[in-house]
């Protein structure tokens, strides 16, 4: 198992005296499950699965339930949180009367479906477990100086065309035929019909032509009412198909950098995949990177998503933007952070490609690239913006 940046929170977590609710978010398959049974061993803490009827039902919010499950146990699992929203109380109450230690992961925040979420204000915080990062990858590994540059080079070609899931990523006796289907079936039983069922969609086909026309769009701005009008389907349910992809850790939104300018335009954004595995599967195109006409937007949705691992799984005090002009002249990603510093990066597949600086405000700009873009997203947030603690 690769040592997951979450799992160093947790340890400090369960050392500290501490008692808030430590709620982990992540996709489905990134590496929950794994985490909490390794985390049941050490710890002899029960772990509780809300998939299952009988271990909801230990949360009822009553005294006689909550204080022998208190009295027996100061470190309580649970996984798939979101599927009983209505655990918030209980949990409330184990952090208020009990001072239980409560590690919780759900694919869906719980605050999206819960209408008692407010009331655990200042007794959670928030972690992750995404698909692996290139740190989480790299920290796994013990590269020799020489063969540094060997090792990312190979390193961001394969996370390009299969992803970072872990169990696509950690087996390398699989074949590229059971990558592929192991990524399909990822797609249809966990990221569509798990999302389907979880929210009580309606149409499981419309969600997977959505998210297949977001595939196809990687690097441009994507509208809603063109999407809508391409499937035949209304504006405000592509809309909402697409938050839902967002809150469950499927697409990452990029919104458009505004300022006072009036050179600056978009209300669209840009959307791109926390894995590519899982987008390549959608327009089924698993060849090597050089033979694609799309390995430009391919190259950049990698970019986009490490930085935004790396932003959450950090605590990054930032925020992602593109940024366009009325000229059609673009920055491909501001960094703001808390600060209102400014950090502009021009994606680029060719290290000899140059792109024009636009970006009206103060700012350091940096080309990224196939040879530079591990030593740019490790430093892509200083050190001032991080929060790592628990």
């Amino acid at each position: 198992m690769l040592q997951r940046i979450v799992q160093e929170q947790i340890e400090v977590y369960l050392k500290g005296t501490d008692y808030k609710i430590f709620f982990v978010w992540g996709p489905r398959r990134s590496g929950k499950t794994t985490l909490l049974d390794k985390l049941a061993t050490e710890t002899g803490a029960p772990k509780f699965n809300f998939d299952l009827s009988s271990d909801r039902d230990v949360f009822t919010p009553t005294e006689a339930i909550l204080s022998k499950l208190a009295a027996n146990h100061k470190i309580i699992l649970i996984d798939e949180v979101q599927n009983y929203p209505e655990s918030t109380v209980a949990l409330k109450i184990l952090h208020d009367v009990y001072h239980v230690k409560v590690i919780a992961t759900g694919s869906s925040e719980l605050r999206q479906k819960s209408k008692d979420f407010d009331s655990l204000a200042g007794r959670y915080t928030e972690h992750y477990c995404l698909p692996l990062s290139i740190a989480e990858i790299s920290e796994d590994k013990t590269i020799p100086a020489y063969g540094r540059a060997r090792f990312e080079t190979d390193l961001q070609g394969q996370l390009q065309i299969y992803g970072s899931y872990p169990e696509i990523y950690a087996n390398q006796t699989l074949t590229d035929a059971e990558r592929v289907d192991l990524l399909q079936n990822i797609l249809d039983a966990y990221v569509l019909k798990d999302i389907i069922d979880i929210y009580d969609l309606k149409n499981e086909k419309l969600a997977k032509d959505i998210l297949t026309k977001i595939a196809l769009q990687l690097g441009s701005e994507v509208a809603i009412r063109e999407i809508a009008k391409s499937l035949g389907a209304n504006d405000s349910t592509v809309a909402s198909y697409i938050e839902i992809f967002i809150k469950n850790y499927i697409l990452i939104p990029l919104p458009a950098f505004k300022t006072n300018a009036r050179r600056a335009v978009s209300e669209n954004r840009k959307l791109y995949f926390y894995d590519l595995g899982i987008r390549n599967v959608l327009v089924k195109d698993f060849r090597e990177l050089d033979l694609r006409p799309d390995k430009g937007g391919v190259f950049e949705n990698f970019i986009v998503a490490e930085l935004e691992k790396k932003r959450r799984n950090t605590k990054a005090q930032a925020t992602m933007f593109f940024y366009r002009e009325y000229s059609g002249q673009e920055v491909d990603i501001v960094l703001e952070d808390y600060q209102k510093n400014h950090i502009c990066l021009e994606v680029k597949t060719n290290p000899k490609q140059r792109s024009k600086d636009v970006f009206p405000l103060s700012h350091s700009f940096e080309m990224v690239n196939p040879a530079n873009y591990f030593e740019v997203i490790d430093k892509a947030f200083p050190e001032k913006t991080k929060k790592i603690t628990c």
